[in-house]
């Protein structure tokens, strides 16, 4: 498969490299278009088939187009790629907040594929979520999945609003597993700890609790009454958070997330 991607931040080049290391898709068969001068010298280390800065003809000779350009930049790109877009190209958007029915109103283009990834994608960790307009066909549908299950795991929505509270639960969440993290470190320094000593073990703590739950045959709830032993420090740690109505506000906040999505979906 030859694949264009247009738009080369961590993100579209996060999804390149995926691709080389699982030898889906050949040096060669990359064209980059990236309009920054400077993004561009830095991925001359890359080596790619073609890097360039505007979005030509050539575009139209590859199979796959992804589209990584910041929403707010997609009117003028979607101008300029309407020009060279053809009915046999696949478009994939990992573009926030914009709708397929918008890219395809746009483009003039109808098989579309819009696709939610995070941030740990960069390390091939990431989970995806993805929806498809029914002018994509079975066989370019299960292409598409083998090139983002290189970035990690995913899963197809036949429901594309469902994106919105992707977009809320695990596109933004790795921000919330920082930002508890973050007040964790904050609390170890308040109690005595240097800044190095605290990160150290509250990384490792989450690190091991993932893995618990990965593989511990136990409910959530079923993990947490084994650390918080009745009368005990755990359990003082937790009503506290009861009482500050912790897990109320990060539910608040998580929907908080889905609505502004739903918003930025309609412009």
């Amino acid at each position: 498969m030859k694949i264009a991607i247009i738009g080369c931040g961590n993100m579209g080049m996060a999804f390149a490299r995926a691709f080389l290391k699982f030898d889906l898709v050949k040096k060669e068969d990359f064209l980059l278009v990236e309009k920054s001068t400077d993004r561009q010298e830095s991925l001359t280390s890359f080596q790619p088939g073609v890097l360039t800065g505007v979005i030509g003809p050539q575009v139209s000779e590859y199979d796959l187009i992804i589209l990584s350009v910041k929403p707010q930049d997609f009117g003028a790109v979607g101008q300029s790629l309407k020009e060279v877009v053809q009915p046999k190209q696949v478009v994939l958007s990992i573009m926030a907040g914009i709708t397929i029915q918008s890219i395809q109103h746009t483009l003039g283009h109808k098989a579309v594929i819009r696709a939610m990834p995070n941030t740990p994608a960069m390390l091939g960790m990431g989970i995806t979520a993805y929806a498809a307009s029914p002018e994509v066909d079975i066989q370019q549908l299960r292409k598409v999945e083998n090139l983002i299950n290189a970035t990690g795991r995913s899963v197809f929505l036949e429901n594309e609003e469902q994106l919105n509270a992707v977009t809320a639960l695990s596109g933004s969440g790795p921000a919330y597993f920082f930002y508890v993290v973050k007040a964790m470190i904050e609390a170890g320094k308040q109690m005595g700890f240097e800044e190095s000593v605290a990160a150290l073990l509250v990384k490792q703590t989450m690190l091991g609790s993932y893995h618990l739950i990965n593989t511990a045959d136990k409910s959530l709830d079923e993990l947490i009454k084994a650390v918080a032993s009745k009368g005990g420090t755990t359990e003082a740690a937790l009503r506290q958070f009861e009482a500050g109505s912790l897990d109320e506000t990060l539910k608040q906040g998580i929907v908080a997330a889905q609505i502004r999505s739903a918003e930025l979906s309609k412009g």
